[in-house]
């Protein structure tokens, strides 16, 4: 297998990027779209769809806060929604929102943490985390995390794959306490005509993996919970192989060494899921060294099953690459990119919500046999981009396992 020159494989859009949070109308007045990205891709008719993953946080607030405003008692055994107090400044607080499963109807809230709270950190900017002592000699400080965002998911229409029209509202929303802080990452695959949609449903009891379906992405039926937290970056492969569904999965263990990469699953009925193994785990030293994780949607080739994935080095740089799976067996990795076939090196991928990003969940087709395709993908955390590809270049670009 000849290595082609890996720098020149992905053909960026020249309107990247595609979208922006300017381009989506928040879903509340009290909330601002910081980012759109991380979108589901799927042909449709004349029509390509993107499911896109919005992502809110709370306007930001100055001089004093109006009495109706709330705060989280963090120091409650549970926490609860209480009266700011008086006097309490916008500039002296982080705003937060999540799903109030306790309302009817479920509604989003939005709460108000001072930023001088003991044990504070606000170092990630997609999340807080408060560090609470214990009140037992010896025993560990509590930590408790919160997302300073909130994601839905909202659909993005487009004739030509590169112009998008986005839905005035929200697709699918949060709605139960699996959900607080919402809907991320969506990937849709269509099997026997029927488009089910995995993404990744997250609440204060852990990460978990839900499914949707669909056939217009118009109306959207639940299917449960996929998979157990930790859990994310599922993606289910088109149709059965040997009369099996096959996902790739990514669970994230909290023990031992915690290695975050690519396991593989099976089912007869896509909702029991057993044959768990690894697939392709992080490669110490290389561009996917401290994480992988899988992309788009796995399509056929001549060559076996292609699955475009993301990795994560050292120093925390988000790129993509290949990985060439036997045609009968998924299980078994013939090939992977000893390099990235995308790397962030534009101005869109390096700078935003969370640097040095570039982070794909779908893909589709250019042409009827599919020797080109185009790639979506979130850059930074914070937008939509594209690039377009030739598939034999990339298999091109892989060595053998």
């Amino acid at each position: 297998m000849t290595v082609a020159r890996i720098e020149v494989l992905a053909h960026r859009l020249d309107n990247n990027p595609i979208l922006t949070h300017g381009d989506v109308a928040p879903s509340q007045a009290a909330l601002e779209v910081v980012s759109v990205f991380n979108a589901a891709a799927a042909q449709v008719g004349d029509e390509t769809i993107l499911l896109l993953r919005v992502a809110e946080r709370p306007r930001a607030m100055t001089g004093l806060l109006a009495a109706t405003a709330r705060t989280l008692d963090l120091a409650a055994p549970h926490e609860r929604l209480g009266p700011v107090p008086p006097g309490t400044l916008g500039e002296d607080v982080i705003g937060i929102a999540f799903l109030d499963p306790a309302t009817e109807p479920r509604r989003v809230v939005v709460a108000y943490v001072p930023k001088d709270l003991p044990g504070l950190d606000t170092s990630d900017p997609r999340s807080i985390q408060v560090t609470k002592p214990s009140s037992k000699l010896g025993a560990r400080p509590e930590v408790r995390d919160y997302l300073t965002q909130i994601s839905h998911l909202r659909v993005a229409r487009s004739i030509d794959g590169a112009h998008f029209t986005v839905d005035q509202v929200p697709a699918v929303v949060p709605t139960d306490s699996f959900e607080e802080y919402g809907c991320e990452d969506p990937r849709a695959t269509l099997i026997d005509g029927v488009w089910h949609i995995t993404y990744v449903s997250v609440g204060s009891i852990g990460i978990t993996t839900s499914r949707l379906t669909t056939t217009d992405f118009r109306s959207f039926e639940r299917q449960g919970i996929m998979f157990l937290p930790d859990h994310k970056d599922v993606v289910l492969f088109p149709g059965r192989v040997h009369e099996r569904y096959v996902a790739l999965t990514r669970p994230m263990p909290s023990s031992f060494n915690r290695v975050l990469g690519i396991w593989i699953a099976f089912s007869d009925d896509l909702v029991g899921w057993g044959g768990h193994r690894p697939l392709a785990l992080p490669r110490p030293g290389m561009w996917d060294g401290v994480r992988t994780g899988a992309g788009t949607v796995p399509f056929r080739i001549p060559e076996g099953w292609l699955e475009l994935y993301h990795g994560v080095d050292s120093d925390g740089q988000y790129a993509m690459g290949g990985l060439l799976l036997d045609a009968q067996d998924p299980a078994r990795v013939i090939a992977r990119s000893p390099e990235p076939i995308l790397t962030p090196d534009q101005d869109y991928e390096q700078s935003g919500f969370y640097r040095n990003t570039v982070f794909s969940c779908g893909h589709v087709p250019l042409d009827e046999n599919g020797g080109r395709i185009r790639v979506y993908y979130g850059a930074a955390d914070s937008c939509m981009a594209a690039a377009d590809f030739e598939v034999k270049e990339i298999v091109a670009s892989l060595a053998p396992c």
